[in-house]
């Protein structure tokens, strides 16, 4: 989790948004972490910290936009609706349990991260700028093979951006609205096929519930059991988080 928080917070800088302080950067990231100038000069202890503390609040953004998290929690939410229950899973087993998976399926892209970039630089093999790069190329990758050549287009187009040589030459500031666009698409399609069997057990029992007369029972109350029995005889929860992890390969 630490090596996830600091290869995402190092990340961050190399968005569009950092783009005008990009000759600034070794410098400034040199001195924030500890590193002093020949001159003595460097940012105090306040500063640094004031400094780490404002790359942690961006931090859940980046968590929630640049990795698997999207998706999975999407997927998840959905599940909890199609059941039909209303807090059960409550949100912070539901949240919980989409970090983890999501450190699960991201443990490949952050291990490079960690080998490339946070290793040499704690090091002092690597300079803070070579270290930025190389984590964000790492996530770049990684983003790049769940983004729908479509939505990438598009984004390409609203921006008015010239024709891209390759999938590495994606800047960040299109690269990230197309991905979260993709994983939204993605998380929708898997819900809606999540969302059939239960619908039809709806269908079923309302259908039994009229021709019984009993108008006045609700259905969905009587339909939940037979969806949880459902669900769990085919080991429901092992299918779901087995087949979100395939979905990101």
């Amino acid at each position: 989790m630490k090596r996830l928080a600091l290869a995402i917070a190092a990340t961050v800088l190399t968005l569009p948004g950092a783009a005008q302080a990009q000759s600034a950067v070794p410098g400034a990231l040199d001195r924030a972490f500890g590193a002093m100038s020949n001159d003595g000069g460097g940012l105090t202890l306040s500063l640094q910290l004031l400094l780490v503390m404002g790359l942690l609040t961006i931090l859940p953004a980046l968590v929630l936009m640049m990795t698997s998290f999207t998706r999975i929690i999407v997927v998840l939410a959905i599940l909890r609706q199609a059941l039909g229950l209303q807090q059960s899973p409550p949100n912070q087993v539901l949240i919980g349990l989409s970090l983890f998976l999501s450190l699960f399926v991201m443990a490949p892209t952050i291990d490079r991260v960690n080998t490339r970039a946070i290793a040499p630089y704690a090091a002092g093999q690597m300079n803070a700028e070579t270290a930025i790069s190389a984590a964000g190329e790492e996530f770049h990758a990684f983003m790049i093979r769940q983004t729908r050549e479509r939505d990438l287009a598009m984004f390409a187009e609203i921006a008015k951006a010239p024709k891209f040589a390759d999938a590495k030459s994606v800047p960040f500031s299109i690269l990230l609205p197309a991905f979260v666009t993709s994983e939204l698409k993605t998380a929708f399609q898997i819900g809606f096929m999540l969302f059939l069997p239960f619908l039809v057990i709806d269908l079923v029992v309302s259908s039994t519930l009229m021709s019984l007369g009993m108008m006045m029972m609700s259905p969905m109350l009587v339909s939940l059991p037979f969806k949880l029995l459902l669900f769990v005889l085919v080991d429901g929860w092992s299918l779901l988080m087995g087949s979100l992890a395939a979905s990101f390969n």
